[in-house]
């Protein structure tokens, strides 16, 4: 058997009802888990703070929706709010001086995205590699949500988290994947992963980035962008500070860290396996790898790109999946494949409306 088993949950009413659903599809998993490290020092040092209460008040204020489906997650988990909304600001809040340099590493490292214009009358792709904390391999969901308010979405989701920092789709034909970056300009704000869902939540392109051009966000990601009814692609690189956005004509490659020249005074912590992964993608986009699919470029065990759990990574991350989304005018077709070698563990098509 498989030890990454992607598991396919569905969702539907309001925004409570479909967090408890979700919440209660990861219970069993968070029940046994012991919280990593970083959990644990996030909330020692930021549970019951005046921060995390700002953060909750910013989120309430500009997308009460989303809140409450995180209400909704913590009833289906069986948490109390404060701790599952604590762990979905992860990414807002500075991690204590003393945390082990392995908590550090794993706090900055991420993802690799591909970003594939179309050719004549081909799709435009958007591939990527999800990678995360090895502990939660074979716990995460692929979630199908057909909200009372707002176009049907699906996406990768991580045990007890609101969906959208990962990668998935809405019925729009807007596709969307995340990879984290370690900017040093955390401030007040809409936590990050609020942000990532109310793009879910977007019917254009457009609509999308003028979320990420908010300037009351506590911190951000790099986001890629993608509109089927179009094929336009979009590489967004949104730190707490800023928002860069690069329409995309050529093949690009994008790993966990700030490249555009907007931010580069911004000081930020670069992992070597991010730095590694760049590089190499640019290598194999330049040598024409991506005439045999985006899969060669995320499945590279060289460097690596792909991260596995038989040795075959540089830092404390691990591959959960890998996805790849074709955007037609009327049209997303996308795959994830679990390992490189449990290729389509699930797929589909979604049909733009």
């Amino acid at each position: 058997m498989p030890r990454n088993t992607i598991s396919r949950v569905r969702a539907e009413g309001d925004a409570f009802s479909i967090g408890v659903a979700l919440g209660r599809a990861s219970a069993g998993f968070l029940e046994q888990a012991p919280r990593s490290a970083q959990d644990r020092a996030l909330e020692m040092r930021w549970r019951g703070s005046d921060y995390l209460k700002t953060l909750e008040s910013a989120a309430r204020a500009t997308y009460p929706r989303f809140v409450r489906e995180i209400e909704g997650i913590a009833a289906g988990v069986g948490q109390d709010f404060e701790t599952v909304f604590l762990w979905n600001c992860w990414g807002d809040l500075q991690l204590p001086e003393d945390v082990s340099p392995a908590t550090k590493a794993l706090a900055a490292t991420g993802c690799t995205s591909l970003l594939i214009p179309r050719e004549g009358d081909g799709p435009a792709v958007i591939a990527h590699n999800e990678d995360g904390d090895a502990e939660i391999l074979g716990a995460c969901l692929w979630a199908e949500v057909e909200p009372d308010e707002g176009p049907a979405w699906s996406g990768f989701m991580y045990p007890g988290q609101l969906l959208g920092h990962t990668f998935g789709s809405n019925e729009a034909g807007l596709v969307q994947t995340v990879n984290n970056i370690s900017a040093h300009d955390l401030q007040p704000g809409v936590p990050r992963q609020i942000i990532c869902r109310a793009i879910l939540d977007a019917r254009t392109l457009d609509e999308a980035v003028d979320i990420l051009k908010r300037k009351d966000r506590a911190s951000g990601f790099h986001h890629n962008l993608g509109e089927a009814k179009t094929r336009r692609l979009a590489s967004v690189e949104a730190p707490a500070s800023g928002c860069a956005v690069r329409e995309v004509a050529s093949p690009r490659a994008h790993a966990n860290h700030l490249l555009f020249e907007e931010f580069d005074g911004l000081e930020q912590t670069i992992t070597l396996s991010s730095r590694n992964r760049q590089d190499a993608a640019d290598r194999m986009i330049a040598e024409g790898a991506l005439a045999r699919g985006a899969e060669v470029v995320l499945f590279d065990e060289t460097t690596p790109i792909y991260r596995g759990e038989d040795g075959r990574r540089d830092d404390y991350a691990q591959t959960l999946a890998t996805a790849v989304f074709a955007l037609f005018a009327d049209r997303v077709e996308w795959r994830v494949h679990a390992t490189p070698e449990e290729r389509n563990a699930l797929s589909g098509t979604v049909r733009v409306v």
